[in-house]
């Protein structure tokens, strides 16, 4: 059996950082409070907790003091800053560089648009942290977009500024954006457009998923190995099944099924941009002994 790790698979810049920055403060011995999963891998998840890392939701921030509070990659909006400082609490800032400048360009806009009475589009998963983080930079008055149906609850008579979750799918984003101008063209018939679009999905996540279309094809089985609550994940997932209908989705190790190589001499593992690379190397081992390789 042939089998191999895709070199492009597994955590993306900013998780690295958030990832190397919590192990720096749980090394110096005292706990250290991440507000949500640190990385959307239960796996690893579980192996940062074994070190003292404590999970914590946003309204557990307020009993926390005096203590180290880690920023994961997905960032937050500014009243978590606020209390983060109230609380003489150390912080560990741990937002991925790119979801800081796109908070930045949202809250940007949103300042700019105010004398006109304009609406501030996000398009991304309701409740996902960052799209929380990205909402808090207009007192969350921005309006969340998910999907086309969504799109009566903005009014095309007034100037828009839309933004992408940065894991949303360029496809999905540029028909959004489409169906806007289409609404709003006939209330400015003779003027331009009012709308600024932002491109902000992120190259890295794109750029893998135009290579899984490839990757997914060499092998007779592909098995993504990501955590269950992972958006990146589903997204690039959906890019293997549509490459290659033996695609299997695995959580960790006791997911993967002897029956899924029967009669095949070859598997590809890649994962998301929130899947450590041991876990792949961990399933990587399961196959080996399943197929006694």
């Amino acid at each position: 059996m042939q089998i191999e790790i895709d070199s492009n698979s597994g955590f993306c810049y900013g998780v690295t950082k958030t990832i190397q920055l919590a192990e720096e403060a749980l090394n110096e011995g005292s706990p250290v409070y991440c507000l949500g999963e640190i990385v959307h891998n239960e796996e690893e998840v579980e192996r940062l907790k074994s070190k003292g890392l404590v999970i914590i939701a946003p309204e557990d921030l307020e009993k926390i003091k005096n203590s180290k509070v880690l920023v994961r990659a997905h960032g937050e909006p500014p009243v978590t800053y606020k209390q983060i400082e109230e609380h003489s609490n150390a912080l560990h800032e741990g937002t991925c560089p790119i979801v800081l400048v796109l908070q930045k360009k949202v809250r940007d806009a949103w300042n700019s648009l105010k004398s006109t009475n304009g609406q501030v589009i996000i398009y991304g998963k309701k409740g996902h942290a960052e799209v929380v983080g990205l909402a808090g930079q207009t007192s969350n008055e921005a309006i969340i977009i998910s999907q086309e149906g969504e799109l009566d609850s903005i009014d095309f008579s007034k100037p828009i500024a839309i933004f992408a979750q940065t894991t949303q799918s360029k496809e999905g984003y540029d028909g959004i954006i489409t169906e806007i101008k289409k609404r709003m063209s006939p209330f400015f018939s003779n003027v331009a457009i009012p709308l600024q679009i932002t491109d902000s999905i992120c190259r890295h996540v794109s750029k893998r998923g135009e290579h899984l279309i490839e990757f997914s094809k060499k092998y007779e089985v592909i098995i993504f190995v990501s955590g269950t609550n992972s958006s990146n994940g589903k997204v690039l997932f959906e890019i293997c099944k549509k490459s290659n209908p033996n695609s299997y989705w695995v959580p960790n190790t006791g997911e993967v099924k002897q029956e899924w190589f029967s009669n095949t001499h070859s598997a590809g593992i890649c994962g998301a941009t929130s899947t450590p690379q041991w876990l792949m190397e961990k399933v990587a081992e399961k196959i080996k002994d399943l197929t006694n390789n």
